[in-house]
């Protein structure tokens, strides 16, 4: 399988894809996906449920234009389909926090029990 790979590569078909905006435009679009798969780590405060939503927007567009366009480019395809699902998972984590209790959760300080020392007798 290996040697077919490299055979591929090789070949002006594969030169021609790698040289291709159908390679490297989704390979820089990748930046995308990647950090909002690293902000499902972050706290919800610093997430823009407007510039969220409209992310998830833009790459559910950009899907449909990768599976539309011919050749179908599954590369542009795959990391839009990434950035769309981490967008809506921000979504919901931004909906959640704010709007369903998530913030109130989070802000009840649980007071740890002191029980009163007694007085021992001496």
């Amino acid at each position: 399988m290996a040697s077919t790979f490299v055979n591929w590569l090789k070949s002006p078909a594969g030169r021609q894809y790698f040289f291709s905006t159908h390679f490297w435009g989704p390979v820089a679009n990748w930046g995308l996906p990647l950090a909002a798969l690293a902000d499902l780590q972050k706290d919800e405060t610093i997430i823009s449920g407007t510039m969220t939503t409209a992310l998830a927007c833009y790459s559910m567009v950009f899907m449909r234009f990768a599976w539309r366009v011919q050749p179908r480019n599954y590369l542009l395809f795959a990391c839009h389909a990434t950035n769309a699902t981490a967008q809506l998972v921000q979504d919901a984590r931004f909906v959640n926090y704010w709007y369903l209790g998530g913030r109130d959760k989070k802000l009840v300080v649980k007071q740890p029990e002191v029980e009163p020392k007694q007085a021992t007798p001496s």
